[in-house]
């Protein structure tokens, strides 16, 4: 049987797939299936998130004018570090069951089905994140006008967060303790993120315009679509030799 052939994706070796057909869509759909089947990894990042944000009232006291100033802050945080939580396994899964070389090997573009689990991981992974936050912006005393720019600042940052996480992931993949490397290596990256994330809806609290901070990071998010896979993609080929 030929590499493509057992890539479990599918695909007919006489394929020629378009953006969103033949290679990424058989990824996608397989990616989201492996996630539903092990759904409770999902539950506990999100368990994870409110048990990180609840914390912070314990410790500092729950008054509302405190708690709202440091809310927004509180929430990107909880939101990096429930991503961070489920970088490993983006990609450890399918490299510890061949499934990783023999799509390196299909002939398919890396990029095409790296983008592909991108989207998965942040469709799992993140997008709870971001369906919650409203929630906890209402823990923290955060006014109703504000949850709009937090959950665009959330919808613009999270992709970000997913994609330079898996450029991360991809350059540790296999190698011992790459969970606390993979968080020396990812958490830097993320810092621009989380200032601008958090600026944004802490300048709309202030009855500001919002609007320079959000376009910041959908300019971040562009680049990083435009250049993420295929690094990603470029570390897996160097990770697999």
């Amino acid at each position: 049987m030929s590499a493509r052939q057992s890539v479990r994706l599918g695909l007919q070796a006489e394929d020629k797939p378009e953006l969103f057909t033949g290679a990424f869509s058989a990824t996608l759909r397989r990616d989201l299936l492996l996630a539903w089947r092990a759904r409770s990894d999902i539950f506990i990042s999100l368990g994870f998130l409110a048990v990180v944000a609840s914390l912070f009232p314990l410790g500092i006291g729950a008054e509302p004018q405190q708690l709202a100033s440091i809310g927004p802050g509180v929430i990107w945080v909880a939101a990096l570090l429930s991503c961070l939580l489920s970088l490993n396994r983006l990609f450890a899964q399918d490299h510890a069951d061949g499934v990783l070389e023999q799509l390196l090997l299909s002939g398919e573009p890396p990029a095409l089905w790296v983008c592909a689990k991108l989207l998965a991981f942040w469709l799992t992974a993140c997008l709870p994140v971001v369906l919650l936050s409203p929630l906890l912006a209402l823990w923290f005393h955060l006014p109703l006008d504000v949850l709009p720019v937090l959950a665009a600042s959330l919808l613009l940052g999270t992709p970000v967060l997913a994609m330079l996480g898996g450029i991360g992931a991809a350059l540790t993949l296999g190698l011992n303790s790459n969970g606390m490397l993979l968080g020396l290596l990812v958490l830097p990256l993320y810092v621009p993120v989380l200032i601008f994330g958090t600026a944004a809806t802490g300048t709309a609290m202030l009855g500001m315009d919002a609007s320079s901070h959000l376009l910041l990071l959908g300019g971040i998010c562009a680049a990083c679509m435009a250049l993420a896979p295929w690094a990603c993609a470029t570390c897996l080929d160097i990770a697999m030799e």
